[in-house]
């Protein structure tokens, strides 16, 4: 199949990138777009990196002013597997009370996941969770989780269920607590209030 040639020059920006996307991800392997902008495309390139790093090519065909062409080929079926991260470095990190140190960012995504690390003594007091069920793993240090029923001791390698709805709270130990979160992709993205040491 020929290359599709999209100009998005006459589209308006809010819509460009979405129908880029639309398009890319209806192109099987070995096909390609030729985007026609009035600019370099950078900032689209940084999204393909970012949500399909691995399964797509970029070539320019024309960099001029006003006139720029690019190919954007699918190379893969699918968006690899990459690696994210090292969950041992993001841990060495000071931290004073409570912060997200890590974040699935993928737009395209099924699934969230955060690495959450509590400063020694830090807390995220009781609230009750979403509407989804969620995976935690702890990654460094130690502390108890409350619950509805008692507290549970935790430290690293230990994973935990916390059934959706289901009321927690995180209270780190004498060295702090980093533990990694991951459940099912949910818009807008689920929030903790409130997130705060001894709150």
């Amino acid at each position: 199949m020929p290359d599709i040639t999209l100009d998005v020059r006459e589209i308006p920006k809010p819509q460009r990138h979405p129908k880029i996307f639309s398009l890319f991800d209806g192109l099987d392997v070995g096909e390609a777009i030729i985007l026609v902008n009035d600019h370099d495309p950078r900032h689209l390139h940084d999204e393909f990196e970012a949500d399909r790093a691995g399964g797509y090519s970029w070539d320019y065909l024309v960099r001029e002013k006003r006139d720029y062409r690019v190919r954007i080929g699918k190379t893969t079926a699918a968006t690899p597997p990459r690696k994210l991260g090292n969950t041992a470095d993001l841990t060495q990190q000071p931290v004073d009370a409570a912060d997200v140190a890590w974040k699935l960012q993928a737009k395209d995504r099924g699934l969230d996941s955060n690495l959450i690390r509590l400063a020694g003594g830090g807390e995220i007091a009781s609230h009750e969770g979403g509407e989804v069920d969620v995976l935690v793993h702890v990654i460094a240090g130690s502390g108890t989780v409350g619950t509805d029923a008692d507290g549970l001791e935790v430290g690293a390698g230990d994973l935990l269920w916390l059934p959706a709805r289901s009321r927690r709270s995180f209270t780190a130990g004498p060295d702090g607590l980093s533990y990694l979160t991951v459940h099912s992709h949910r818009e807008p993205t689920l929030t903790i209030e409130p997130l705060g040491a001894g709150r």
